[in-house]
């Protein structure tokens, strides 16, 4: 028991480090390049957790599972693109752009992470894995995600 709770922390950790990794790409100022990047990012962070969790990771099918959660809460997609794209508006559109990119895909990232470390620990792969049925987890874990972005930051000043 002592070696899964291990594992889960351990998981915890690094969906944490990579939330903080996309916050930083999403202030990128270059309109849909950060959305490539946060995606390569995501990725990456769903091949670290099945290496954790001794998961076949298949490239193709880690992008299309990724996609489909997001597609599904097609507002969260469609609100990535458009706050990238409002990065093209010069000052006020550079400035929102960046912020609202960093804040979503950061939360985004976070609860991608926390649904397949939930997945992965109940013995799921990514053969079996349903975003449909995790939908309304991982909105969940969105809201999670964004106050893990406060906590992250708390007694920073500006």
């Amino acid at each position: 028991m002592v070696e899964k709770n291990t594992k889960t922390e351990e998981a915890r950790q690094m969906v944490k480090k990579y939330m903080l990794i996309v916050l930083g790409v999403g202030l990128l100022p270059f309109p849909l390049v950060d959305v490539v990047a946060i995606s390569g990012i995501q990725l990456k962070m769903l091949h670290g957790l099945a290496k954790l969790y001794d998961i076949e990771f298949v490239k193709h099918r880690g992008k299309s599972l990724i996609a489909s959660l997001l597609g599904g809460g097609a507002t969260v997609s469609l609100s990535y693109n458009v706050a990238s794209v409002t990065k093209s508006v010069p000052v006020f559109g550079q400035v929102t752009g960046m912020v609202s990119t960093s804040l979503l895909a950061g939360a985004s990232t976070y609860a991608i992470g926390q649904v397949f470390i939930q997945h992965f620990e109940s013995g799921g792969t990514f053969l079996n894995f349903d975003p449909q049925k995790v939908r309304e987890h991982y909105l969940q874990h969105m809201e999670d995600g964004k106050a893990e972005i406060k906590k992250s930051f708390a007694g920073i000043k500006p």
